[in-house]
This record gives structure tokens, sequence and C-alpha cells, in this order.
């Protein structure tokens, strides 16, 4: 039974129609889904919905500063009083911390001595604020711009791939790199409704680049194979009732066939010792390292998602050894390097790089686990892209505990959907795009647009 032949047996054991399946609740499409399984979202929904969208906007002004995007999620969420928003707290925070002011902002210069001396190179957003205090709900929050709960949550796509999907067209041929590349981010979200085309090609980095791009059996022997199934298969793609899926089949084995035997994608995705530990000799160095290599290629990647899932939570002993002095090393040798050498190459100006966790820490006394737990409060870091370097936008009242300055034009906190918005405008997306191709009908919203207020770029960064 073929794909279209499950989702009409099951609407027809339910007596719906197509349109009345998908104004059903999200647990029972969610149900059929499950059923049926996963790959009736990538292509049944794909070949149904996202084709050419009729697209509509306010026509918003944006910035368009940003040729690229790395966007480094510190999954399990910092404690933003103990980094860029520093609250030493007597008796409480280590004076291992060295507060010293610098241009003006109070820094620990014991914890992140080599982003101390960047700071004319980035600005913080202090007045930011998390809806969700759950972990893995407020992680696909800060991916996807919304609410993962909401009309749209569970077919959201990525940032990055909505990003993907407005920047194909200024692919050049002969780049073969994917347009949106996620580095240690195994578990984070694709496509969504999205054709999996736009989906983030998932690589964990290694000294040795990416694995399977070379065949044991040569390079001819490859090439007669490829050749050989292309003869066989490509009749039956274009004739198949399932186009659409055998489609997205050929899609990635092309996009596959693309990185094999390509010296340009050994010398992005490899790296030396020496660099490695320039960076830090870390998963997040690592993942740092072969975005700048990546980017200098310049083979079509334009969004790099970066996940550093280096034990942000912590609810207990938070200053010992292997806690936050450890991984404030980790984050500062990794990110640091990587603002030099984009710097360096040329490509700080013209790729904007965001940084955040899915929400904040407790503030004050530590709790009796000599920990932070979950808080709303948090930070937004941005760097390139055109913001103005040595910018704090809000700031804190005394404890770190709520916003006391907004400190932007819409006087009130910054919510993730807001520092999508920001992402889009940097790149010369219009935000307010809908797309009516959608699977549910509604109209995706590039950026949520139908709460209590709209959500904006904050393009006070910018100066």
């Amino acid at each position: 039974m073929n794909e279209q032949e499950k989702f009409n047996c099951f609407c027809q054991k339910h007596g719906w129609d197509h349109k009345t399946f998908f104004n059903r609740p999200h647990w029972t499409r969610r149900q059929f889904f499950q059923l049926t399984g996963g790959g009736v979202t990538g292509a049944f929904l794909a070949r149904r919905y996202a084709k050419a969208a009729d697209v509509t906007s306010s026509g918003a002004a944006t910035k368009g500063t940003a040729r690229n995007v790395i966007f480094v999620l510190l999954a399990g969420a910092p404690s933003h009083t103990d980094t860029f928003d520093l609250k030493m707290v007597p008796g409480i925070t280590p004076t291992t911390f060295a507060p010293e002011t610098v241009n003006g902002i109070l820094w620990p210069t014991g914890l992140l001595p080599n982003l101390g001396q960047q700071v004319s190179d980035f600005a913080i957003v202090r007045s930011m604020r998390a809806h969700a205090l759950v972990h893995t709900l407020a992680q696909m929050w800060t991916q996807i711009g919304r609410n993962p709960a909401a009309a749209l949550g569970n077919i959201a796509p990525n940032i990055g791939s909505v990003v993907a999907i407005e920047k194909e067209k200024e692919r050049k041929p002969g780049q073969v790199f994917p347009t949106f590349l996620a580095l240690n981010s195994a578990g984070g979200v694709g496509a969504g409704y999205f054709p999996a085309v736009y989906a983030p090609f998932k690589v964990t980095p290694s000294n040795n680049g990416i694995a399977y791009t070379t065949n044991p059996d040569g390079q001819a022997r490859f090439t007669n194979r490829w050749n050989l199934m292309h003869a066989l298969d490509d009749g039956l793609r274009v004739n198949s009732p399932d186009g659409q899926a055998m489609s997205d089949y050929n899609d990635f084995y092309s996009a596959a066939q693309g990185l094999m035997y390509n010296p340009v994608v050994n010398q992005a995705f490899a790296f030396a010792t020496a660099d490695s530990v320039r960076y830090g000799s870390t998963g997040l160095g690592n993942a740092c390292l072969v975005a700048s290599q990546v980017l200098k290629a310049q083979q079509g990647t334009r969004f790099i998602q970066i996940t550093s899932a280096d034990g942000w939570d912590m609810h207990s002993n938070i200053y010992a050894a292997g806690q936050l002095p450890a991984k404030g090393k980790i984050l500062d040798n990794a990110v640091s390097a990587l603002l030099s050498d984009l710097k360096a190459n040329g490509l700080l100006d013209s790729t904007l790089v965001v940084m955040v966790g899915e929400f904040g820490r407790t503030v004050g006394a530590l709790s009796g686990a000599q920990g932070r737990d979950h808080w709303p409060q948090q930070f937004a870091f941005f760097a390139g892209g055109g913001v103005k370097g040595g910018t704090v936008i809000g700031a804190t009242d005394a404890t770190g505990a709520n916003t006391a300055d907004f400190g932007w034009s819409q006087q009130r906190y910054v919510y993730p959907e807001d520092i999508e918005a920001t992402i889009y405008s940097a790149m010369g997306i219009d935000w307010t795009t809908v797309r009516h191709d959608d699977p549910l009908g509604r109209g995706f919203e590039y950026v949520p647009q139908t709460g209590t207020f709209p959500f904006m770029p904050v393009h006070e960064l910018w100066g």
C-alpha cells in the first residue's frame, strides 16, 4: 500500500475527507504519521503541498547585511548572570572569575578571557526572555521560532531550512555543499513540511572529514555503478505515482555524489591537529573550525547550526572544576577562535554569528544542591553581519532576575521569535512572509504575527 492509499484508508476509517483531516487536532495527525511512518511527512506532504508556494508579505524593509549565518545553540541553558550578564554575588561567585570592566561591560575575565579581548566585536542582548522552561520544548522553540505545541509547531521547519529555501535561487553552478549544514546537531529540528532538500545536512566533525566520500572499489567502479543506477531508475522516477518521493531520493543521491571524490570537501571538512588545538581540541571547537572552513570554501552553504551539548544544565555544583569553569573554557576557546578566523578571512562582516541557549538560570544564592535551576531571563549573543560590536541591548535588575530596561524600540522582552526575525532581516529575508503551501492550509508565517503583539527584528543591534 503506497502513501496515498494509507492516507485514504485512514481518512475513510474515521469518516473524514482530506480537508477535515488537516483541520484535526495535532494528536490526530501525529497518530496517522506514527502509524504510517515518518516518510509520509517527508514525501507525501512534500508532494501535496511544498510546491512553488503562493507567497505574501507586508514588504518589510530588511537589513540585508549578512550573507551567511552561524547559529550556536548552547543546549542545556548557561547561567546568564555568570557569563554574558555578569552579576557578582558576594560570597558565592568565585573570585577566580576576576571581573573587570571592559568597554563599559562588566566581564568575567577569569572565565572567558579570550572573548573579553573581543568585546568590541560582538553585541549582547540582555532583555531576552524564554517562553518555556522545559529543555526539549524550549530548544525546539529556539530552532523554529515559534511554539512547538501551536498549530504548525509539529511541522514547522528549522530557521536554517527557511534560509535554505529562500537562498536556493542564489546557488551557483558547481557549488556542492548543502545550503543548511548542522554540526553536532544530531537531534536538531529538520525541514518540517518543506521538501527534504532543505533539511540540514548533519555532520559530526572529524579530523578525517566526512566519511564515505570514497568507495573501497575505486572511483571508476563507483562511477559505473552510478551510471547503471540512473539507467535503471530514471524512468521509474519520472513515471512513478510516487514521483516526488523518488525525486527526493534522487536529490539525496545527487547531493551525496557531489561530495564524493571532491578535494574541496576534504579541505573544508577535515582539519589539522594544530588548528583543532587552536580552537580548544573539543567538539564545539572542531565544529566552529569546520564552520569557518566551510564558509571560506564558498560552496553554497549559507546557514550553519552548531549545537553545544557541553553540559550547560548545571543544577548542582555549578562552580566545581568540571562544571562552569571547564565549560566556559570550551566556549571561550571555540567562539573566540571562530571570530578571529572569520575576521582574518574577511568573512565576519558578511557572517552573522548568533549564540543563545533555550533559557537562563536562577540568580543570586545557589540552590541547596549548589547549582542554578531553570529561569526565563536569558541572553543572546550577536557578532558580524554588520552588527555594531561593543553594544549591549537592554539591562537587567541588580540580581539579573528580570529586565529593568528593554533597550529596544518595542519596549518589551526580546523573544525567540524576535531573534528569528533578526536573522531573517540580516539575511535580506522578509520576516513577514507567509507561505500558502502548508499542509494545514493555515498559511505558514516565517515569523508568527498572530499573537498579542508583532514579533520584530532587533535592529538596534546595528546601532
